[in-house]
């Protein structure tokens, strides 16, 4: 059985579950607590760091590199386009939401309203948090303006940059930290996101003394 070494609310884990539900490939799910840096852990990736794959005999990390080994290894249903300029921009955008939108939203937000009470590291920061709130308008006025002019963030068709935009904006939504009126064209792009089956067991995620907005698992808004 493939098995996959996950945190529920982090959106790197998350890009990985989505990609593996979309190609219907079953794994077993295994909650760690990376930041105890159990040796165990440790042996299966040193960076001490979540996603951890195992698959096909190997230990796999970082998650936008398991992603392009599952595209490669599984290539239907495609979550690359096949063109060079596409597959560019589909990079460009999974960079784009797992290194500045982390670490100017999620990083502020969740990490700072969950993770410090998870992991025992103290208290939100509140200027952290108002930077983090402050930066995610900006964000969506990004996407809004990129789904003005697309049908998906990347192009024409889903792409593995919605999955990494979507398993960011599903840890925030976790909390209410998605402010969903600022734009119906992403409101509307995530509904259908999350109406797919590859969502269901994302939505069905329920973390311990943090219980999610009742509109985090209506489909419906």
């Amino acid at each position: 059985m493939n098995r996959l070494f996950h945190v529920p609310l982090s959106p790197f884990c998350r890009k990985v579950r989505l990609s593996l539900a979309e190609k219907r490939i079953e794994v077993e799910l295994v909650e760690e607590r990376y930041w105890e840096k159990d040796a165990d852990f440790l042996r299966r990736n040193p960076a001490a760091k979540v996603p951890v794959l195992k698959m096909d005999g190997k230990m796999m990390a970082e998650s936008s590199a398991i992603c392009e080994y599952l595209e490669e290894k599984y290539p239907e249903p495609s979550l690359m386009p096949r063109d060079p300029d596409g597959r560019y921009e589909v990079r460009r955008l999974v960079a784009w939401f797992d290194d500045k939108f982390h670490n100017e939203v999620t990083s502020k937000l969740l990490y700072e309203r969950v993770n410090k009470k998870v992991m025992g590291t103290g208290y939100p920061d509140s200027a952290n948090v108002k930077a983090g709130a402050k930066a995610i308008k900006y964000h969506l006025d990004y996407m809004h303006w990129l789904l003005d002019h697309r049908r998906w963030l990347a192009g024409d068709v889903m792409t593995l940059a919605d999955f990494a935009a979507a398993a960011h904006l599903s840890s925030l939504d976790y909390i209410s930290d998605v402010d969903w009126n600022r734009s119906e064209v992403v409101k509307d792009w995530y509904a259908t996101i999350k109406s797919r089956p590859a969502f269901r067991a994302i939505l069905a995620d329920q973390i311990p003394g943090f219980p999610p907005p009742a509109h985090y698992a209506d489909l419906d808004f």
